[in-house]
């Protein structure tokens, strides 16, 4: 197994009972962790609720001589996130890692999308990481160790037609993902979001036969893993992960135009220089931009 043990670790992975968490959960569990099995056992839209999904990966884990609880909590109220911790920490006495992964689709063009569409979703994807991550984050300082891996999309980072509500999620959790790692670095925690390219249920109806057995869930799954483990040190960034690629993706700035007199004319006329990148610079805080400011005013002056 190399550097990347789970033993003593306890993990929670959210909405693992089918797909990628499914995938998460049984590796983190081969790899010595105690996992916490969180699903609704819902339909991808999020309607309904069954106790099998949660349960069979638990039997599957524990057949294999690993350690499992299940919860069918649902992420997407405060008092579901909190016993989602609990149970961790009821269950096995700690909790080392969460992986945020739990989520539902409901695709609709902007034009077309209902407020409960859009609400829905977002309380799925968004709070539901908020509402896990709180209790998680709060256990994990007074310990002074944790890791989180909290699942974005490139149809957040990158947009999707029809995936409004679930791009503005996935986008949002990259923000609370940010400010988790800036908090928690004096305490050892480590916060990082993933955007997966994966086949499951929820995009097998997208894509045919081919792209599936090419973008499976096993090709997201190592990244994932090692992002959650103690062997990880970087906090932070946002990856993807599929079809055997692992990319970090940047999120960039360069000095660009200065001119503290400009018009909206000014702007047309330079607005080459406004979008230029050439030199790319990846703040880490708002504090990281401030020198590009200072550079610009220098550039502007000679």
């Amino acid at each position: 197994m190399g550097n990347v043990s789970f033993e003593n670790k306890t993990v929670i992975v959210t909405g693992s009972g089918n797909g990628l968490g499914k995938a998460y959960a049984l590796e983190f569990a081969s790899r010595g962790a105690n996992v916490v099995v969180n699903d609704v056992g819902g339909s991808v839209d999020g309607s309904g609720a069954a106790n099998a999904p949660a349960d069979m990966v638990v039997e599957e884990i524990k057949n294999a001589g690993g350690n499992a609880v299940a919860n069918y909590d649902s992420v997407a109220t405060q008092d579901g996130g909190q016993s989602i911790v609990n149970t961790a920490l009821e269950a096995f006495g700690d909790l080392h890692a969460v992986v945020n992964n739990a989520g539902i689709l409901r695709d609709k063009s902007f034009s077309k999308m209902t407020d409960e569409e859009f609400s829905s979703v977002l309380d799925v994807h968004l709070k539901g990481t908020f509402y896990v991550c709180q209790p998680a984050f709060n256990h994990m300082k007074e310990k002074g160790y944790g890791r989180f891996v909290n699942i974005s999309s490139p149809s957040g980072i990158f947009g999707n037609f029809g995936q409004l509500n679930y791009g503005a999620a996935k986008m949002g959790i990259v923000g609370l993902t940010n400010v988790m790692a800036i908090e928690g670095a004096k305490y050892n925690i480590k916060a990082n979001a993933l955007a997966p390219n994966a086949t499951t249920r929820m995009t097998e109806a997208l894509f045919g036969e081919d792209f599936a057995k090419m973008f499976n869930v096993d090709n997201v799954t190592p990244l994932v893993v090692y992002l959650a483990s103690e062997a990880c040190e970087v906090s932070h960034e946002i990856f993807t992960a599929g079809a055997g690629r692992f990319s970090r993706i940047g999120i960039s700035t360069d000095v660009g135009y200065y001119n503290p007199t400009a018009t909206a004319d000014d702007i047309g006329e330079n607005f080459d220089k406004v979008r230029d990148l050439s030199n790319p610079v990846y703040p880490g805080s708002i504090l990281d931009e401030m020198p590009l400011f200072n550079q610009a005013m220098q550039q502007g002056d000679e």
